[in-house]
């Protein structure tokens, strides 16, 4: 069948999704040894016949400048002894672990920008990999702690995030002024999801530095949903929609720890099988329902969930 008989989503798309490059090495003003880069692709994912597939969708680990209280016993072991300790965490995850980036997680406890800061450049002395800086989630608190945090990585093109329809302004000003990207967050909503690109734009930001967060949910907790969500971006994109024509990152991690199937142990659900494989297995598969939808960057937790989802990544690429 010739292109010109195709419908309209079989076609082969003559726009592009805007290509994203996650930190600066030395050519570039930074000092990373590696930089990541994604979007840039023509197709849906892994379609390679039907255009460009430039880059595998990149894996990030997240870690926190404190010790977990909350993360549960297989996820913390892997990381019991360095925990504490941003840097040597940063380290493990990337020298043991194979991560491409590591997420720095914020939370309410780090109310003191000096401290947040400092985590932050400890991870930058300790690997060569992005950084991704992900904020509380309160705009006051993240309005406190982010001039100092944006200061501390400057050059370094950092991912922060994340923006919303109340703190965009505030945010994407430090990502200018310190040369950083950014996550812009909406609720699984595609009007939603373009309003926020459109208001960061309209601030003066470009673009080309903007990564999409329209929400994630963890496998049997509504993911159809946001999946199809997903899918939905990409393919206005595809079809020369600017506004939405972003790359996409799921925090994969947090929200599938976050459910009982992971957090059970062996005494509250016995006939659930081992913790310790569940739990992993239960990211692995969460993060490969979003790798088929469209995302280009996920934020995950646990090595062996990892070490999954990037050999399911290396079977489904192209060959170069």
């Amino acid at each position: 069948m010739s292109h010109d008989r195709l419908p309209d989503i079989a076609r082969p798309s003559t726009h592009r999704i805007h290509e994203v490059v996650l930190g600066a090495d030395s050519q570039t003003g930074g000092t990373r040894e590696r930089v990541v880069r994604i979007g840039g692709q023509t197709t849906m994912p892994f379609h390679s016949m039907d255009g460009a597939v430039p880059h595998r969708p990149a894996l990030a680990m997240e870690i926190t400048s404190r010790a977990p209280s909350d993360w549960p016993q297989p996820l913390v072991e892997p990381v019991r002894d360095v925990c504490s300790d941003p840097g040597s965490w940063a380290k493990r995850c990337v020298a043991d672990f194979g991560a491409e980036a590591i997420c720095l997680r914020l939370t309410r406890d780090d109310s003191d920008p000096a401290r947040a800061a400092q985590a932050v450049s400890e991870i930058l002395s300790s690997v060569g990999v992005p950084l991704i800086v992900w904020g509380t989630g309160d705009n006051e608190l993240d309005a406190q702690l982010f001039p100092q945090v944006a200061e501390a990585a400057a050059s370094e093109q950092c991912l922060l995030g994340t923006i919303t329809e109340t703190n965009y302004r505030t945010l994407t000003a430090l990502a200018t002024a310190y040369g950083h990207l950014v996550i812009a967050e909406s609720p699984v909503d595609i009007n939603m999801a373009k309003q926020i690109n459109i208001l960061a734009a309209d601030a003066g930001f470009p673009q080309e530095r903007l990564v999409m967060y329209p929400t994630t949910g963890a496998l049997g907790y509504g993911i159809e949903y946001v999946v199809s969500i997903m899918e939905r971006l990409r393919l206005a994109g595809l079809k020369g929609d600017r506004n939405v024509a972003m790359p996409i990152v799921a925090d994969i991690g947090r929200e599938a720890w976050s459910v009982k199937e992971a957090k059970a142990d062996a005494n509250e659900e016995p006939g659930w099988g081992d913790p310790s494989r569940r739990a992993p297995a239960w990211e692995a598969a969460t993060a490969m329902m979003y790798v088929h939808a469209g995302t280009d960057l996920l934020i995950m937790r646990h090595p062996e969930a990892v070490r999954a989802t990037a050999a399911a990544i290396d079977r489904l690429m192209p060959e170069s």
